[in-house]
């Protein structure tokens, strides 16, 4: 998963499973999160899912809530970093939307 923290770059997937995490998830909510709030348009497959979570939990930006004590379903939620990381992505976003509006409007 290549996110490039130092501009603020985030990968769509990454943006995506930070937002469901606001509210604590286990992985299959999540996948279905995604596929809700996009409308079908993006579907995580169980392994790049799972590979994404690794890596965001590595870099401090989740953390495992809890496993569900009827299930070995493990329980996410976004930390104070991640969401540093989320509006560094909106503020960016904002910033390229702004330019790409005032560049269109010149030609």
């Amino acid at each position: 998963m290549k996110d490039y923290v130092q501009g603020g770059t985030l990968t769509e997937v990454t943006d995506l499973i930070l937002l469901s995490l606001y509210e604590p998830r286990h992985g299959y909510a999540i996948i279905q999160f995604v596929e809700e709030v996009t409308n079908g348009r993006v579907l995580l497959g169980a392994g790049t899912l799972y590979g994404a979570l690794s890596s965001l939990e590595q870099k401090g930006w989740i953390k495992l809530q809890s496993t569900e004590s009827t299930s070995r379903k493990k329980v996410y939620l976004i930390t104070p970093s991640g969401k540093e990381a989320v509006q560094t992505e909106i503020d960016r976003l904002h910033q390229l939307i702004d330019l790409a509006e005032r560049i269109s409007k010149e030609i």
